[in-house]
C-alpha cells in the first residue's frame, strides 16, 4: 500500500504569500434551498429571508439571503481556491461589512488580496490578512472586509 499516492494539501505556507497578490474564485449561485437550509441550521427564520409575502413589503421587494449565509459561502469559495487548504492553523479575526442585498438567483464570487503579513514564529507561522470582496454577477460589491488567519510556516526540509 505504500505505492499509493499520498494526499498533499494545496495550501500556501506563510512564507509563500505575496503582498498585493489577487486571486478570484469561481462563482456560486445562491438558491432558495441555501436560504431554507441556512435558516434551519442557524435558527434565523427572519421573515425577510423566509417569507415571500412579508418580503414584498420591505425596501428590497423580495426575500434576501442572510448576510451570514453570504459570508459562509464566501469562506467556502476561498477554501476552494486552495490557498489555505491544510496550511491554516486558525482563523483569528474578522472585520466585515454588508453593503448590498444578495437575492435568490444571484451568483457571487470573491476577490481576495493579500494585504498584510506578520511573522509569528512562536505560534509556528504568521498572520496573513486577506482583503475579501464578495461580488455579484452584476459586478456589484455586496460585502467586503478583512480576514486574519494564522498560517503555518513551511516545514524544514
Amino acid at each position: 500500500m505504500t505505492d499509493l499516492p499520498k494526499y498533499e494539501p494545496r495550501g500556501l505556507y506563510f512564507e509563500e504569500f505575496q503582498l498585493g497578490e489577487v486571486v478570484v474564485s469561481a462563482g456560486r449561485t445562491i438558491t432558495e434551498a441555501d436560504i431554507v437550509n441556512f435558516a434551519a441550521l442557524s435558527g434565523d427564520y427572519n421573515p425577510i429571508h423566509t417569507n415571500a409575502e412579508f418580503a414584498k413589503g420591505t425596501p428590497f421587494g423580495r426575500r434576501i439571503a442572510h448576510g451570514m449565509l453570504v459570508l459562509s459561502v464566501a469562506t467556502g469559495l476561498v477554501d476552494q481556491l486552495g490557498l489555505i487548504e491544510g496550511s491554516v492553523i486558525a482563523f483569528r479575526e474578522l472585520a466585515w461589512k454588508f453593503s448590498k442585498p444578495v437575492f435568490i438567483g444571484d451568483t457571487i464570487h470573491v476577490i481576495v488580496e493579500t494585504a498584510k503579513l506578520k511573522p509569528l514564529p512562536r505560534l509556528g507561522g504568521g498572520s496573513v490578512v486577506l482583503k475579501v470582496k464578495v461580488i455579484t454577477q452584476k459586478e456589484e460589491v455586496v460585502a467586503r472586509g478583512e480576514w486574519n488567519a494564522l498560517m503555518a510556516s513551511k516545514p524544514a526540509a
